[in-house]
């Protein structure tokens, strides 16, 4: 791969003669590629996906920015890229209302003697009364909430917030709370996959939700992609999802980019930008209060 290879967000397919590249207008960090000639201005639905992902991190501040609220009875996803990663280091997640929300906020609220939910306003229950706090959960799942979904469906996983194991109903529940849009159960599903223990092992299918949860926008699938391509040997598609995901401020992918540069298979211009987006990413989600 030569020095000057870019990579496209979307499929991570390399520029050469036959594949061009745009910079994405958003957030000029990525690139996706038009394979079809006679197209109008502005990449295809599939790139325009794959910009979304890549560029999860500009929408959420706008979104942010915004006040994002639920509207028509449509929930929002959380706003993942708003907080740096690991996010349960920088982040709680609220079960009132579903929302992920950064210890930013949660000290502003307390600055003002609010000491409830900074997002919803509920009274933070007990982290004892577990009853309570699964009648809440399933509240939201009743209303068809795809983050509640996949929150219930973690837990029967694992057996706890009152519920017995059941990996057949937490399959049941992140299947349809990834139809409905959830990103963490796509991830979830391609995890399960992955590790062959709960289910048959399914490489497939693993990959295939981790590519529509790294389409949303998920960090750890697009690490995760990285992960699988370097390990079939398939470097250059590595180099791209990992470019995506450290330019969203993993660490895990710039280290990844770090080792492939010091066995000779990233260029320096390619090393460069992978820490280039980091550190912009980093300095962008930096917060004195968190």
């Amino acid at each position: 791969m030569s020095a000057s290879a870019e990579i496209c967000a979307n499929c991570a397919a390399v520029a050469s003669d036959t594949v061009n590249l745009k910079y994405c207008t958003a957030c000029r960090l990525v690139r996706y590629c038009v394979l079809r000639r006679g197209l109008p201005e502005g990449p295809p639905q599939a790139a325009q996906e794959g910009m979304q992902a890549a560029c999860g991190r500009v929408e959420g501040r706008k979104a942010v920015r915004s006040g994002a609220r639920e509207a028509g009875g449509r929930f929002l996803p959380d706003l993942h890229s708003a907080h740096p990663l690991p996010m349960h280091n920088h982040s709680g997640f609220y079960i009132c209302c579903m929302k992920r929300i950064c210890c930013g906020c949660k000290v502003a609220a307390v600055k003002r003697d609010m000491f409830d939910c900074p997002f919803c306003r509920t009274p933070i229950i007990k982290d004892a009364d577990v009853a309570t706090a699964l009648a809440m959960v399933q509240k939201r799942v009743d209303a068809e909430d795809p983050e509640a979904m996949a929150f219930l469906g973690t837990h029967y996983l694992f057996g706890s917030l009152g519920v017995q194991k059941d990996v057949k109903r937490s399959m049941e529940l992140w299947t349809e709370a990834a139809e409905l849009g959830s990103m963490d159960a796509h991830y979830e599903l391609g995890c399960l996959f992955d590790n062959g223990k709960e289910v048959p092992q399914d490489e497939t299918k693993a990959v295939r939700h981790w590519e529509k949860a790294a389409m949303l926008g998920h960090v750890l699938s697009r690490f995760n992609l990285g992960w699988l391509e370097h390990d079939n040997g398939d470097y250059g598609r590595a180099v791209g999802h990992y470019l995506i995901s450290a330019k969203m401020g993993d660490k895990k992918s710039l280290d990844a980019i770090k080792d492939m540069f010091a066995g000779g298979y990233v260029t320096t211009v390619q090393y460069a930008e992978a820490l280039r987006g980091y550190q912009v990413a980093e300095e962008e989600m930096r917060s004195p209060e968190r």
